[in-house]
């Protein structure tokens, strides 16, 4: 019995219909052969020849590829596309009535039922999403008690100016952070069986370290750990530690905590005031300060992944790992080319 394709040229694969056109226009057009004699020994109509042919004529060998049949238009439109593409990056469900702030396929193709009365399902709208150059990933949280005014002023005005006093007074720049980091930081993941998470000995023992430290643009990192709370008389103690042994002033760039601002924290930079400086970075932006990426290091690459036995073991692991940190110079500046960061970077000199 024959194959269906021989009983049905419909059914001939396209790329074996490619051929035979070819070849049939080739036979006709370079090497002299009748029409009907090439229908005849290929089994074709000569209308299809004469209609290969005239293809032939008006583009040429391309013109007789096999081309699909256009599908049905799409429901989604580009300019629907070009609504969703900013709808998605410039807002949030909450802004359209939804009791959510992330978005999901589903949530959109409500949205755009109720905004175009255009029905389409969940994974539709996941492929223009996609042709569109998104993707669905774990979002960045910002706090939203910051002023964006106070963000910009400080990136376009107030850090300008305070790289040029330091240029002025031949000082140097610096980030200072605190973090407390107890026998309990787990960070991480590991293998296992699905559905049975790994269990893995850890000690439970309360109880850490607060740490203090400052880092600069060129890479130097100088800290201090303590078992004690940071108030300002241990804060002082540490300005005391960074301007003791310096060459040149210090402007020291750190957050709002209240100790910061305490009134002997103030007296002690005016008793300094040729040697140190203190300005303050914008409330609620922790992603400004380079030196929180010190943190991120310590805690969540190092400690929050080591077997640590106990207050005193975690004492050794922190000094260990800072020393370890501080002698890794292009590690410390790679922490000023973050997005959020890099701007320490800009107009220096």
């Amino acid at each position: 019995m024959k194959d269906d394709w021989l009983l049905d040229g419909r059914k001939i694969p396209d790329e074996v219909m490619n051929y035979f056109r070819k070849r049939a226009v080739q036979a006709i057009r370079e090497n002299g052969q009748s029409p009907e004699v090439v229908a005849n020994v290929l089994g074709f109509d000569r209308s299809c020849i004469y209609e290969w042919l005239k293809h032939y004529d008006q583009g040429g060998y391309k013109a007789l590829e096999s081309r699909q049949p256009p599908g049905a238009e799409p429901v989604i439109t580009p300019a629907m596309d070009r609504w969703l593409e900013r709808t998605v990056l410039n807002s949030t469900p909450v802004e359209h009535g939804y009791d959510t702030v992330l978005w999901n396929r589903d949530l959109l193709a409500d949205l755009i039922k109720n905004q175009f009365e255009v029905t389409v399902s969940g994974p539709t709208v996941s492929l223009h999403l996609k042709a569109l150059g998104l993707s669905y990933q774990k979002p960045c949280y910002r706090d939203g008690a910051r002023d964006e005014q106070e963000v910009e002023f400080f990136l376009n005005q107030k850090f300008p100016m305070i790289q040029r006093l330091a240029k002025k007074m031949g000082a140097d720049i610096g980030f200072e952070d605190e973090a407390g980091v107890g026998v309990m930081t787990r960070s991480g993941r590991t293998w296992g069986e699905v559905g049975r998470p790994p269990e893995i000995p850890v000690s439970m023992e309360r109880g850490g370290y607060n740490l203090l430290s400052m880092i600069t643009p060129e890479g130097a990192l100088h800290y201090t750990v303590t078992g004690a709370k940071v108030n300002s008389e241990q804060y002082n103690q540490f300005l005391f530690e960074l301007i003791d042994s310096r060459q040149r002033p210090l402007i020291l760039l750190t957050d709002h905590a209240s100790f910061h601002k305490s009134q002997a924290v103030r007296e002690f930079v005016r008793a300094h005031r040729t040697q140190l400086r203190i300005f303050f970075l914008p409330k609620h932006c922790p992603e400004l300060n380079p030196d929180e990426q010190v943190w991120n290091e310590i805690k969540h690459n190092k400690i929050g992944k080591q077997p640590v036995k106990g207050k005193r073991d975690l004492g050794k692991r922190l000094f260990s790992e800072l020393k370890s940190l501080q002698r890794c110079t292009k590690r410390i500046q790679s922490f000023f080319e973050l997005p959020n960061t890099k701007y320490v970077l800009a107009n220096v000199g």
